[in-house]
Order: structure tokens, then sequence, then C-alpha cells
């Protein structure tokens, strides 16, 4: 197994989610973030523009991945189905070109305006602009497209945008860890940010006690498609396999649990999330197949193999969510 994660980023979340030593020496700087944080939420609140449509924040309060992208194309084609032509904004986290915002398109380089916006422009079709100024985002995006609603993937920290509904989602295995903000816990805000979302979305972790608070959310994939050739094959069909588990993704263990409980067995390869990935990376000492999520597929196509292969997924929610959100949506157009 390859661990290329940080020594830091370890010990780290050994502390939030494990209960892990350390904690007591990092409480001094969480209290300065939390008073940090609360200013710049006052100050950066007062006087927000207004804008000619509405803004829905797809976020979360904790560091890492928790399932916003999928569930941002999962309410592109839910406005769609409502005749609405929505856009999406987002950080174009790890990109690396000079100007920003940048207009996003199925071609772009990953590695000019990061993973996951390329990923929403190939999944959706609909304008997707990227850059960490969400207001220049939304300015660029209305003043060249024809949209009536901007979604914004991740974005609940950038204070200065205003929003008419707020999702936050949540891991479902790791929730809210310890309960602390950063550094001595994964929050980015503390938990009683929570009450101010319209919905509180929750990405896997089966049954829990609280589920009447919370909206579930399953990420679905079962079908693996090839990066250097048009083939797909059935992920059962790798079912008792050695595979390459390949991951630069915020928390890998989601997709090495959809593998396992698949049937497959794997030698997992964790890289940082966002890694801009090399070939070299996708060089072993066996033959076994290559497989990895769609986001760090966008990044490896100019090189990869005949042997990898990636995993699409689509969130899917529970049953009462489309109805719920259509009806606060329509009320909030019709206001």
């Amino acid at each position: 197994m390859t661990d290329k994660t940080s020594k830091l980023q370890r010990w780290l979340e050994n502390i939030w989610y494990n209960n892990g030593s350390g904690k007591e020496l990092l409480l001094p700087l969480t209290g300065l973030y939390c008073l940090i944080n609360q200013g710049q939420r006052w100050f950066q609140t007062r006087n927000l523009p207004s804008l000619s449509c509405p803004v829905i924040v797809v976020g979360n309060i904790t560091v890492g991945g928790t399932g916003k992208t999928p569930l941002t194309i999962y309410l592109v084609k839910l406005l769609q189905g409502m005749g609405y032509k929505p856009a999406i904004i987002t950080r174009g986290y790890g990109g690396r070109a000079v100007y920003w915002p940048q207009s996003v398109v199925a071609s772009s380089d990953p590695y000019m305006v990061g993973d996951e916006a390329v990923l929403m422009a190939i999944s959706t079709g609909v304008p997707v602009y990227a850059g960490a100024n969400r207001l220049a985002s939304i300015k660029d995006c209305l003043d060249k497209h024809d949209c009536d609603v901007i979604i914004s993937d991740d974005g609940m920290q950038h204070y200065k945008m205003p929003r008419n509904i707020q999702i936050a989602v949540m891991d479902g295995e790791r929730k809210l860890g310890n309960g602390l903000c950063l550094p001595a816990g994964p929050l980015r805000e503390p938990k009683k940010r929570l009450a101010h979302c319209d919905f509180i979305i929750k990405n896997g972790g089966g049954w829990d006690k609280a589920k009447n608070q919370w909206i579930e959310m399953i990420m679905a994939g079962t079908e693996l498609m090839n990066l250097k050739q048009e083939k797909i094959k059935p992920l059962k069909s790798f079912q008792a396999q050695t595979v390459n588990a390949v991951t630069g993704i915020g928390n890998p263990q989601r997709f090495y649990t959809t593998l396992e409980n698949a049937g497959l067995k794997l030698i997992k390869h964790s890289f940082p999330d966002h890694y801009q990935f090399q070939q070299v990376d996708l060089e072993f000492d066996n033959t076994f197949p290559i497989l990895m999520t769609e986001k760090d597929a966008v990044k490896c196509h100019s090189f990869a193999s005949d042997k990898c292969w990636y995993l699409p997924v689509q969130a899917r929610l529970d049953k009462h969510f489309d109805k719920r959100f259509i009806d606060l949506f329509k009320a909030l157009k019709s206001a």
C-alpha cells in the first residue's frame, strides 16, 4: 500500500476522527481561528450586493471531500428538468491559470482550471466558471450566458457572496469528527452553523438516529470505463480480482469501500486531495488493473494505459428531497 499523504495530515486526521493525542496542543489555535472566523463573517456579510438571479450554495463545514460535486451535478439536472437554465461556479482548486475567473468547458485542461471544474463541465454541459472570487465568476457568467440560477460548488465560507439556498453536505462515516474547529478538529465553522442551512445532506454511513434531521445521499456506480479505449465493463466483472486502487481525493476510504463491497481485492495508493498525477504515479511493479475515481481520471487521460479504469458515480437522494427542494426553489422564485 502506498500512502503519499503528509505526516502532518495523517497526524491531524488521527486527532480529528480517532481521538488521537495532541488535541490539547492545538486548542489555543482553535480559539484564535474561531475568533477570526466570526469577525470575518460579520464584516463580509455587511452590505451584500444584490444579484439578478438566485444563488444555491452546495458546501460543507468540514475539511475534505464530502460529495459536493456529485450533488451539484444532481441539482443541475433537477433544475434543468424544471425548465431552468443553471450555471456553476467553483473554486478551481489546484488550477494553475494566471488569470481568473476561467470559463471551463469539457475540453479544458484540468491542470489549469482544476479537476472538479472540468468534471462538472463534462457531466452537465452548462456554463462553468472557476475562480477564488465567486462574485467575479458570477458576473462573468451572467454577462456571457443566459442563465437564471447559479449553483456554487463549495463556497459556504465565501461570506461576501449572497446566497438564497444553503445545502451542507456531511460525510456519513466521519460526520463532524471530534466537533472542534481547525486545527484541533476538522470544522471550518462551528457546528451551530448547520442550523442556518436549508438542507443537511448525509453522504453514506447508513441509518442514524438523527436521520430525521438529515437527507440521505448515496453515491451509485456500477460500471467502469477505460481511460484509453472506448470500453465499459461492469464493476462486478472485477470481483475477486486484485487491483491497484488509486486516489487523489479528500476521503479515499469511501472509494475503497465501494470497491471492497463489490468483492475486489485492493492494493491502495493514496495521494493528497487534488493531486496532480504524472505518468510515473501509475507505474507499479505489478500487472494488475488500475482503478480510480472519475475526478482523478480527468487528469490522467493523456498518459493512461489500457490498464486504467475509472468509476463514474451519480448521487442518489432520499425520495423526499426533490419535492422539498423544488417547493423551496419555486417559493424563492415567486417571492
